[in-house]
């Protein structure tokens, strides 16, 4: 039994669509569990569209709409048939966003979100069965929802494992000897039914939760790129693919921003020791890249890069050194203002860090800052991470830049640098 993965750049277009389908033709794992994500930039408008409605600025009606006729040109290419019954079945689904928009914002933002966003994998997975059934491939919808248990964090939900293995082992076996099975990516449900996503593209995840509950064999995830590169093709002209990875050494660069594979990814198969294939849906008779339980190290450095990084320097007011209590309350604050801190670093009396620029969370946390300590912020950094590096990598990174902060060990470097020049 295995399980594919198909980001939402495999199924942005009615060609994507048709591609997916080429790839299982000439791929035959057996036992199969699919999981989509919405399609091309789907998010990323419904996101929009729930900023519109709960900021109330009169936009909200128009981006459904957007998203409506983006999928409505989908459904044309792929079923001239306009009185196909998946018309009506894209129509009903859009009614759940139809329902919310109805009524003034009351509940809190996170909660509006799950509830929106999510349904741009309820569309995705739908179009995709129906044309994969249209084709003779025949499959079983499933809804995630039913099977992935979380808690109520909304926007990053964290999963139930006992209660999602017990509910994936209780149904999906028998279904999968009787055909494939299709699901959505990212999103889960709570014990009282509501709709939560497990953070930011979580559709890895998602697949890495029911390889883990299914002992499968493998997951493989569709990429538009040959496998795991040793640094993002927009940054680096030149770039070397990574044929063979370890758990470890990807749990490393996923942590610290690698974007080809969740952070939460690697993890439930490292436990199960699942490998996990990275291949291109545009190239799919290429081999591409298996992580699994490999003693190596990379062959070759590998550069992460996350701009827009704000960096914060945090000082007592009191003089007093940067010890345990000053650690815990500082955590803390990052913890309410829900901050992720990209890279630390602490002397005797300051503690530095880098972290996503947020025009919401930021300035809020800052003023949490600045009742027990002395705060400076700059942003418009870049932070730069080098696995396995050495002065040369160093040095590459590095022209017109400056450092900002830097921190190394005996594998890792972490620079924030700025501009120069």
């Amino acid at each position: 039994m295995q399980v594919y993965k198909f980001g939402g750049a495999s199924v942005k277009d009615a060609e994507g669509v048709r591609n997916l389908a080429r790839i299982l033709k000439l791929n035959q794992p057996g036992q199969l569990l699919i999981v989509i994500s919405a399609m091309g930039k789907t998010t990323n408008l419904l996101e929009a569209l729930c900023n519109a409605y709960f900021s109330e600025n009169g936009e909200a009606t128009t981006l459904l709409q957007q998203a409506k006729d983006y999928h409505e040109h989908i459904l044309h290419e792929l079923f001239p048939d306009h009185k196909h019954p998946v018309y009506d079945l894209i129509a009903n689904t859009f009614v759940e966003i139809e329902w919310i928009l109805e009524e003034e914002p009351q509940d809190e933002f996170d909660y509006l979100y799950d509830q929106i966003v999510s349904v741009g994998e309820l569309l995705s997975t739908r179009i995709v069965s129906t044309y994969l059934n249209s084709l003779g491939y025949i499959n079983q919808w499933l809804d995630a929802r039913n099977y992935i248990s979380t808690d109520n964090n909304y926007r990053d939900a964290k999963v139930d494992w006992p209660k999602t293995e017990n509910n994936i082992q209780a149904d999906l076996p028998s279904m999968l000897t009787e055909s494939t099975v299709i699901t959505q990516g990212f999103i889960g449900s709570t014990s009282e039914n509501f709709t939560t996503t497990l953070g930011r593209e979580g559709s890895d995840f998602t697949a890495a939760i029911f390889a883990s509950c299914l002992n499968a064999e493998a997951v493989t995830i569709w990429k538009d790129v040959p496998g795991v590169l040793n640094a993002d093709p927009k940054w680096f002209d030149q770039t070397e693919l990574i044929k063979e990875l370890s758990y470890l050494d990807a749990i490393e660069l996923t942590y610290y921003g690698a974007t080809v594979i969740h952070p939460k990814t690697i993890k439930p198969l490292q436990n199960k020791n699942i490998p996990l294939i990275v291949r291109s849906f545009l190239k799919p008779e290429t081999i591409g890249t298996v992580v699994h339980q490999n003693q190596g190290t990379l062959p070759i450095p590998s550069f992460i890069f996350k701009v827009n990084q704000v960096h914060i320097a945090i000082l007592p007011k009191d003089f007093s050194f940067i010890v345990e209590d000053n650690l815990s309350h500082i955590f803390t604050l990052f913890h309410q203002h829900k901050v992720k801190i990209n890279m630390m670093h602490n002397s005797a009396v300051s503690f530095s860090v880098s972290v996503d620029d947020d025009e919401t969370k930021i300035p809020l946390l800052v003023t949490s800052l600045k009742e027990r300590y002395d705060v400076s912020v700059e942003a418009g950094l870049e932070l730069v991470t080098i696995r396995y590096y050495n002065q040369e990598t160093i040095n590459r990174v590095l022209i017109h830049k400056e450092i900002v902060l830097e921190v190394k060990n005996g594998y890792t470097c972490q620079m924030l640098i700025r501009t120069i020049g």
